[in-house]
């Protein structure tokens, strides 16, 4: 029964005044979150710095900036309400009680780059809380820890990090304008997994605002939360406004290679053969594939190619005495290799040329164009982790696929396990993939022409490739990565009443077992479900009618109907905000005051 109905059948008056309000929720809603941010945003900053409505002129360029995306650049997207960017982490709360109070969504965006674009889109009225403004980094060196805000990205991680030193690292992302708010909420592989699993494995303490408006620390936000948003995705806790790490130390000098291989040059028996090698590989050393449809050297015709990838840290001399031993039917040779900076590995993985400045890493949107196809193309991905190698023939299948695409127009990314990922248990934390994963592989469709006809075709061929990677992968549950969204997976419902058995269709893919813990956590921190999105965690018997009459009870008592309601139910005018804020168990502070309290360094 929806909630419509069973509001009228149980309440009449009550049924026809929301009714009636109904008009009025929809053009002020926003309005009164506007008024209720100029009462209570603290530092003396004015609503105008960090607000943007849409009839402000800079409303559509901040909205853009950090959509990463491009499938979400059209404009039929849904656009928020209202886009505010906090200068200050104290802000947030203010930010939070009065979304909650005036019944707005939030959508929480650090560096744009959900698959799904669930960080700046919603079908229902919402915010979007834009993290840019908080990006300060703190590196300690003799400590070998960092603290970061959520709004920076892990380019201006990696350059902050190779400024103060450079046997320093952080084992985290490629793609150098991803935000650091979600990518370690989510989990965060990179190049070093190998040898030091997740950006999450090597995160020791974190701050969040919570739905109270509490800004909270590993202390006083308990273990149980502290393990639910390092790979449980952070957007369904609250609001991360910053991570403690603990760098990694490295060599000075690393090494690099990329050699293609054709099918023509034995393309396939390298690859059967490499899923067999490369996740038993010492963990100092990864070897990744990119997979897809080339232009021959026969003029009109096309081949595939396997690009393999290669990150060893430590000298080229000993690189390929490792691959003589392990790996030589790839044929590395030494003028295939590059001996690097940590700092210029990141440039090489992020699509640069080592030669170029590092400090090309910490634009959010750089002049210099990524060599990443996925920074330049609208995109379709779906995710897969392979338990036991796929026969030759497989393969074969694959090809016969990729070939329906133009050149350069789709890819195969696959990464090996084994090593450091292959020792940490699955409940160690919210992501579960460990050591039962010879590899994982990401299956990516790209276009780039306009309109919904290319964006229907690209997206129907990556899901007929997914469907038939089936046999071939994992099963009970065919499991996902939830920084690689894929709402093809399932949604909750958008009339916020999704049951956990509902849930549990995508929930199980990206969380095996640890998604029951998820849901316990979320109904003890979050049980009213204001943080949600189409794959949010779901509190367990959550009473979706009782959450909306809190909401539809806001907007009764801005409406010019309330006079008569308060005449018949004695309704009493308190403002949510003030009493929470006034109640806060942590008080509301400016930024460095606040972190002062909980002994962090920034």
């Amino acid at each position: 029964m929806s909630t419509t109905t069973s509001l009228s059948k149980s309440s009449p008056f009550l049924f026809l005044i929301i009714l009636l309000c109904s008009w009025h929720a929809q053009s002020h809603g926003h309005n009164d979150f506007l008024q209720c941010l100029s009462l209570h945003l603290q530092n003396n900053i004015g609503i105008s710095n960090v607000v943007y409505t849409q009839n402000n002129s800079s409303y559509l360029s901040i909205l853009q900036s950090s959509i990463k995306s491009r499938r979400f650049t059209i404009a039929s997207t849904p656009r928020p309400q209202v886009i505010v960017t906090p200068a200050h982490e104290s802000q947030i709360s203010a930010i939070v009680l009065c979304a909650k109070e005036n019944g707005m969504h939030i959508r929480t965006r650090s560096g744009g780059h959900d698959y799904e674009g669930l960080s700046y889109t919603s079908e229902v009225p919402y915010i979007v809380l834009d993290m840019l403004n908080l990006s300060e980094i703190n590196i300690d060196v003799e400590q070998k820890e960092a603290w970061v805000q959520a709004g920076a990205t892990i380019g201006q991680l990696y350059y902050k990090i190779s400024e103060k030193s450079t046997t320093l690292a952080f084992p985290a992302g490629a793609c150098p304008t991803v935000g650091v708010g979600g990518l370690f909420s989510g989990g965060g592989y990179g190049p070093m997994l190998r040898k030091f699993g997740l950006a999450a494995d090597n995160i020791v303490d974190a701050r969040l605002v919570d739905v109270k408006g509490r800004i909270l620390d590993r202390k006083s936000m308990g273990e149980d939360l502290f393990w639910a948003i390092r790979g449980g995705g952070g957007a369904s806790f609250g609001v991360i406004t910053a991570w403690k790490l603990k760098l990694v130390s490295v060599p000075e000098t690393l090494t690099i290679f990329s050699v293609g291989r054709t099918l023509e040059q034995n393309a396939t028996k390298l690859i059967h053969r490499w899923q067999y090698v490369a996740p038993n590989l010492p963990e100092d050393l990864l070897i990744a594939i990119s997979i897809g449809p080339t232009n021959s050297s026969k003029i009109g015709e096309k081949t595939i190619q396997a690009i393999f990838i290669s990150l060893f840290l430590g000298r080229v001399d000993q690189l390929l005495h490792l691959l003589e031993e392990n790996f030589p039917e790839l044929s590395v040779r030494r003028e295939d290799c590059t001996e690097v900076s940590w700092i210029q590995s990141a440039l090489f993985f992020g699509g640069y040329s080592i030669g170029e400045s590092p400090q090309v890493l910490t634009s959010r949107n750089p002049k210099i164009s990524s060599a990443l196809p996925i920074t330049r193309f609208h995109f379709k991905a779906k995710l897969d982790y392979v338990q036991e190698p796929i026969p030759i023939s497989g393969f074969e299948g694959v090809w016969k696929l990729l070939h329906e695409r133009e050149a350069g127009m789709t890819e195969m990314l696959i990464v090996p396990y084994g090593g450091r990922m292959k020792e940490i248990s699955e409940d160690a934390l919210p992501f579960p993939h460990r050591a039962d994963n010879l590899y994982k592989i990401q299956q990516l469709a790209y276009w780039d022409e306009p309109g919904p006809g290319a964006s229907e075709r690209s997206i129907t061929w990556v899901r007929r490739l997914y469907n038939y990677m089936t046999p071939y992968v994992s099963k009970s549950p065919r499991a996902a990565y939830i920084n690689y969204r894929d709402l093809d997976l399932g949604v909750n419902n958008a009339a916020d009443d999704t049951s956990y058995a509902q849930a549990s269709s995508w929930g199980l893919k990206y969380f095996k077992n640890n998604f029951e813990k998820l849901v316990r956590v979320k109904t003890m921190v979050d049980p009213g479900n204001f943080f949600r999105n189409e794959q949010s965690i779901p509190p367990k018997n959550f009473q979706a009618t009782g959450s909306k009459l809190l909401v539809l009870n806001r907007f009764i008592r801005q409406s010019p109907f309330f006079k008569l309601l308060n005449l018949m139910m004695n309704i009493s005018p308190v403002s949510p905000v003030e009493s929470e804020l006034e109640d806060s168990v942590c008080p509301i502070q400016p930024f460095h005051e606040e972190q002062k309290n909980s002994q962090s360094s920034f």
